[in-house]
Parts: C-alpha cells; sequence; structure tokens
C-alpha cells in the first residue's frame, strides 16, 4: 500500500510539472469548469427553489445532495476519469502493451497518470454548496462530523471509481463500448439530478444493487443529516468492498483476455 501511494505520489507530481509548463490550458480548464459548474448551479437552483422538499428531503437536504455529487465528479475528474476514459482506445489498438512493460502497478499508471489539476476548484466549489445546505438545515459543523463524511464521501468516490473501471474493462471482452460508455453517461445524469430514496421498486434494485449510482452521493448526505442508520452505514461499506473487489478481479480477468498488439 505505502508502495502505490508513493506511485501515485509521483505520477502526481509528473502531471503537475507537465501542466505547469502549459499554464494557459490549465487556468483554461479553472475557468471553464467553474463556469459550468455555476451554470449547473443556477439550473439546479431554478428547479429546485420552486418546492419545500422532495421525496421527504428538505430544500437543505437536496443541496447537500447535489453538492456531494458534484464533489464526486470533481473527484474523479481531478484523479482518474481522463485516465480511465481512454483505456477503451488502448485496449483496442495494443496500447495496454506500454503499461505491461512499465515498472510499477499498470492499473495505478493508467488510472492517475492523465489527472486534471484544473478540475480541483470543483472540490472547492462542491464543499460550498454542503456548506449552504447545511446552513439551510440548521446543521452544525463539528470536527467529527466532517471526518465522517469526509470518510463517506472517499468511500463513495472509490464506489465511482469502481464503476468507471468495470464499465471500461468490458472492451477486453467485445469489440466495441462505445453503448456501454453511453450508458454510463446517462446514469450519472439521471443519478444526479434525483436522490436515491426516490426509488422504488425494480429502480431501487437497478440503483441501490446492480449499478450503485443511487447511493454515491444519497449515504453522505443522510449522514450529514443525522439520518443514516448503522444498517445503512454498513451496506453501503459492504457495497464498495463488494464492488471494489469484483473490479479488481474483472480487470485482472481482462488481463489475462487482452490480446497484445505483438500477439
Amino acid at each position: 500500500m505505502r508502495r502505490n501511494l508513493r506511485f501515485i505520489w509521483l505520477l502526481t507530481k509528473l502531471r503537475l510539472a507537465h501542466t505547469m509548463v502549459f499554464r494557459v490550458s490549465f487556468f483554461g480548464a479553472f475557468f471553464a469548469d467553474g463556469a459550468l459548474f455555476l451554470v449547473q448551479m443556477l439550473a439546479f437552483s431554478l428547479i429546485y427553489g420552486q418546492v419545500d422538499g422532495i421525496g421527504g428531503w428538505s430544500r437543505g437536504q437536496m443541496m447537500i445532495f447535489i453538492g456531494s455529487f458534484s464533489m464526486l465528479n470533481g473527484l474523479s475528474m481531478f484523479l482518474c476519469f481522463f485516465g480511465l476514459a481512454d483505456l477503451p482506445r488502448k485496449i483496442r489498438e495494443g496500447g495496454i502493451d506500454l503499461y505491461l512493460t512499465k515498472p510499477g502497478n499498470p492499473l495505478l499508471r493508467l488510472s492517475f497518470e492523465s489527472m486534471d489539476l484544473g478540475s480541483a476548484p470543483l472540490l472547492l466549489l462542491s464543499a460550498f454548496i454542503v456548506a449552504h445546505g447545511m446552513a439551510i438545515e440548521g446543521i452544525m459543523l463539528t470536527l467529527p462530523l466532517i471526518l465522517y463524511y469526509g470518510a463517506l464521501i472517499l468511500a463513495m468516490g472509490l464506489l465511482y471509481y469502481d464503476m468507471e473501471l468495470i464499465l471500461r474493462t468490458i472492451p477486453f471482452f467485445v469489440i466495441s463500448a462505445t453503448a456501454i460508455e453511453r450508458l454510463e453517461g446517462d446514469m450519472l445524469t439521471l443519478n444526479f439530478k434525483i436522490p436515491g430514496v426516490l426509488y422504488k421498486g425494480g429502480f431501487k434494485l437497478l440503483f441501490y444493487f446492480v449499478l450503485p449510482y443511487g447511493i454515491m452521493a444519497t449515504v453522505p448526505t443522510e449522514a450529514l443529516s443525522g439520518v443514516l442508520g448503522p444498517w445503512g452505514l454498513a451496506y453501503a461499506l459492504a457495497i464498495v468492498a463488494g464492488f471494489t473487489a469484483f473490479a479488481l478481479w474483472f480487470w485482472g480477468l481482462g488481463l489475462r483476455n487482452y490480446k497484445s498488439a505483438s500477439s
């Protein structure tokens, strides 16, 4: 674990050094992501500002939910999205060969070599939205609560990563995964707007067990609101552990099935 963390830190420093060579691109991403975030918040304010509650959730809880999902998205964009996004092309064109021959863990290199440091401000803006929702709810900010919420965000961020990895490992076994990538975008868009507490029946089964996008921002919001019970917490952590184990196993299976460009 310590060796992998040092490897990720090294990739971060290399990425920062590369980014600072092209400062215009860095600050361009900063302003573009910030502007997009503000537009999204305006749209949500117009929608949710007209109602006092949705599915038993107050307006403050909805703000926390929106900020939490935005934080998860920003964390993914900052750390690993652009590395994993290119994985299907590397599989198709044999680019994985280069990673298998380099020292270090190939999955870590693939995931973290293309960090988007310009997305970091999204985390601060998302934290501001969460804080605003807490103020509406009258939730007192304490260090234990911050640590509890932060730990759940990291856990749900790992689940977010697991889903990205699983869907982008499928191209090891099929010719094209374009439809799968579109599915991921649609699922994220839907669950960014609708809290998991609204799902019933088959939809709850789908978004809580099969494609667990429904719990990613819902669980941290419930924790911050004080409505997440021990069973809910245990369930969320079990889902994270299960999907992480499956993602790593599936990745290993994909590598064993991989036909390199030289074969």
